[in-house]
């Protein structure tokens, strides 16, 4: 891709982001320029990546054909503020922050704009990210095209409506860490009947990975999936009855619920 991709802000999820572009292989590293506030983030991020990280924005938004804005909800009406007048014309600008709209980003500019919204996740980390993304209609097919090749290189991507993106945190932006919670609670549970702390957590870790690519690769309902596992009067059936009578279900659908009203209130 003959681009110059830049990351104002330079943070987990950019680092994730930037990682699965370079190991795609994508642009070449002098086709990228990072910022950063801080002195060891910019230190880091220019020896494991060895690309340009420099403290000025301005430097960053003159230099990117694709400019992801990797910063905090609250910092956005700053930085574009500053580096509004300096962005290429034709520019794509992508955000990765929850309850900012493409309306909201297109007035802060002021003028006509290429814009994506994403809202990837932390699995990005370790190249197993879920990420969605719109759009405003400023873009070209091509463009398209390069935005998603981009956002797969470093997981899955799937394209939304944008009135649908508040929900995306709850079901794929956040519930990483609902996940996490769960492999605790799992070890925790290991732990108290014997196994070894390290086992439980290598037990717990890969049967849920077992089982969320069970559901992607077969294409079965989860419902179909679990049925599969519940013997008739057996231990699993016992375990979901408990899960149940517990509010599993309800508890899930209670912390989305939470997640999604306060991702569109980041946007307020």
């Amino acid at each position: 891709m003959k681009k110059t991709i830049g990351f104002i802000g330079c943070g987990n999820m950019a680092q994730a982001i930037l990682g699965g572009i370079l190991q795609a292989g994508i642009v070449d590293k002098r086709a990228v320029m990072t910022s950063a506030k801080s002195d060891t983030t910019r230190r880091e991020v220019s020896k494991e990546f060895q690309v340009e990280c420099t403290a000025d924005n301005l430097a960053v938004a003159g230099f990117s054909d694709i400019l992801f804005l990797s910063i905090k909800p609250d910092q956005y009406k700053e930085v574009i503020s500053q580096v509004k007048g300096t962005v290429k014309e034709g520019a794509i600008v992508v955000t990765i922050a929850a309850g900012i709209t493409l309306e909201w980003m297109e007035a802060q500019f002021g003028k006509s704009i290429k814009i994506v919204r994403t809202m990837p996740n932390t699995p990005s980390l370790v190249g197993e990210g879920m990420t969605a993304y719109c759009v405003n209609e400023q873009l070209t097919e091509k463009e398209l095209d390069e935005v998603s090749i981009i956002l797969r290189s470093f997981g899955k991507a799937e394209r939304v409506e944008e009135s649908l993106m508040d929900a995306i945190p709850a079901v794929s932006g956040s519930s990483p860490a609902y996940v996490f919670m769960f492999l605790e609670a799992l070890a925790d549970g290991a732990v108290l009947q014997g196994i070894p702390r390290n086992q439980a957590y290598e037990l717990a870790a890969q049967a849920v990975l077992g089982a969320a690519k069970m559901v992607i690769e077969t294409g079965k309902h989860p419902g179909e999936l679990k049925d599969a596992v519940c013997s008739p009067g057996g231990a699993t059936i016992e375990a979901v009855s408990a899960l149940e009578k517990n509010g599993f279900r309800g508890a899930i659908l209670s912390a989305m619920e939470a997640c999604g009203s306060k991702s569109k209130s980041l946007g307020e």
